[in-house]
């Protein structure tokens, strides 16, 4: 069986002991604290898991070719394919992500992996606590390194959208923007990361927080659905453009959409972070 969008920590553990090819990857970060997650995993992380850190592994911070502006800028996908194959990872792999913080960083490398064309990729449903809640073994250390391998990019199965694209469908039907964002930032009352404040005119508020439960773990579909439903308000939910402060936070509502039977929409990666860096591009607050 491959997993896609959600895999427990029973089925990983099923999945590990059943020897099919498999990596799993530890995406844990903290933005105000940035050594962090290399903290929690020399401390405790899944046997084999490999290092998949925000900031070296997952953006590409100051390069010109970058795919995507904003604060965490997606490398190019070739970039991306050649670190997937020097860490050892192939095309027959099923991938699992988790962090401790909530899908809020595990998320990028899921859409990341599909973008490349993966589809075996799937979220450690509540993350690193899910996996000791089930018994699950850890270890600690730097991780074991993979042999290297050869990663071939397949079509891609998540969709990019840019900062123009967004532009001229600002005020059309065909285009539905859904803000990951808190409440607060996204009515424009603060901003501690950003220079400008509010959001996109037309933009929908769900905060990425909302898909999880009191347990940790991510709604059930069908209260998803109606939550989701609810939101759009009518709206196609295939004209969905989702984005957040900097690409990364909006991806668990991208995978609530795909769990709920909505599909997959786009991401606008650049979000916030790049909409907001040139001051011809309206800003609605409220």
């Amino acid at each position: 069986m491959d997993y896609t969008t959600l895999i427990s920590a029973d089925q990983l553990q099923a999945l590990v002991a059943s020897d099919r090819p498999l990596m799993v990857f530890d995406c844990s970060f903290d933005l105000m604290h940035p050594d962090a997650g290399d903290q929690h995993f020399a401390q405790a992380h899944i046997p084999g898991a490999v290092r998949a850190d925000l900031d070296r592994h997952l953006s590409a911070k100051g390069d010109l070719k970058a795919a995507s502006g904003g604060r965490h800028p997606l490398p190019p996908r070739e970039a991306f394919a050649l670190w997937l194959g020097s860490i050892g990872f192939a095309n027959d792999m099923q991938a699992v992500v988790y962090d401790r913080q909530g899908v809020n960083y595990c998320g990028r490398l899921w859409w990341m992996l599909k973008w490349a064309g993966h589809e075996r990729a799937a979220v450690l449903n509540g993350g690193m606590p899910a996996w000791y809640a089930a018994g699950g073994v850890v270890t600690s250390g730097q991780g074991t390194p993979h042999p290297p391998h050869d990663f071939v990019l397949q079509p891609e199965r998540a969709t990019l959208v840019s900062a123009q694209q967004v532009l001229e469908r600002l005020d059309s039907d065909r285009q539905s923007l859904i803000d990951a964002r808190a409440e607060p930032r996204f009515r424009g009352e603060v901003e501690p990361l950003d220079p400008v404040a509010g959001h996109i005119p037309g933009a929908l508020n769900r905060p990425f927080g909302a898909n999880i439960d009191d347990d940790g773990l991510f709604k059930p579909a069908v209260v998803l659905r109606a939550e989701l439903i609810e939101l759009l308000d009518g709206r196609d939910p295939a004209t969905v453009v989702h984005h957040c402060g900097s690409g990364v936070t909006a991806v668990p509502n991208i995978l609530a959409m795909e769990i709920a039977g909505l599909g997959r929409q786009a991401l606008f990666a650049g979000s916030w972070s790049e909409w907001c860096s040139d001051l011809a591009r309206p800003v609605a607050k409220g």
